[in-house]
């Protein structure tokens, strides 16, 4: 980020998910905030939870803290820009849901949970892309994310002349789900269904 002259502290903070078993950092998942960045001056309401949380991510935290060079930033968020991965939409988020957002339940579960399922679950993924999203064509499928709500799936499928497309799917769970174990019954009953179908 940078801030264009005079010191106004615009940024832009750039995160994407992590490489989830893709060998290709354009299929990820990817957001911008950008802002303007403000030093937190020790009266604000928050103060010293942001300290505790700092102190306990970082271990050397109360020594650094004690410095006068130290100082804490906020990033006061202005736009916030979504991109779901190369060929999949793209938009911008309201940033006051932004701001009202917090972790999902699975937040640190999901990358563990799309590698095990991307690695032992390929015909049931494409079960899923065919029977359930009843894509045509599909020649692949991956889980790109999982949530207490439900899960992401990216489909590959044949078009017309023999073009290759990319669409990414969002399928509900039919309940929010509370923990992985719940995470993992809600995929099974989603892979049962596409079987069903399949076999009709």
């Amino acid at each position: 980020g940078g801030g264009g002259g005079g010191g106004g502290g615009e940024v832009t903070l750039f995160t994407q998910a992590s490489l989830n078993g893709s060998r290709n950092n354009q299929e990820i998942s990817r957001v911008s905030l950008s802002g303007v960045l403000k030093e937190l001056k020790g009266e604000e309401e928050d103060f010293d939870e942001v300290k505790m949380k700092y102190s306990l991510a970082h271990t050397y935290a109360d020594r650094v803290m004690d410095s006068p060079k130290f100082k804490f930033y906020r990033l006061e968020v202005e736009s916030c820009y979504y991109v779901g991965g190369f060929g999949v939409g793209a938009k911008w988020v309201d940033c006051e849901e932004y701001g009202k957002s917090e972790p999902d339940i699975l937040a640190k579960e999901s990358r563990g949970i799309c590698e095990k399922i991307n690695s032992e679950n390929v015909d049931d993924l494409l079960n899923v892309g065919s029977h359930i999203l009843e894509v045509e064509g599909i020649t692949a499928a991956k889980l790109t994310g999982i949530d207490r709500l439900g899960m992401d799936v990216r489909v590959t499928y044949e078009g017309k002349r023999n073009k290759e497309f990319t669409d990414e799917f969002r399928i509900g769970f039919r309940i929010p789900i509370m923990s992985t174990e719940d995470a993992k019954s809600e995929t099974l009953k989603i892979f049962q269904e596409a079987w069903e179908k399949g076999e009709e």
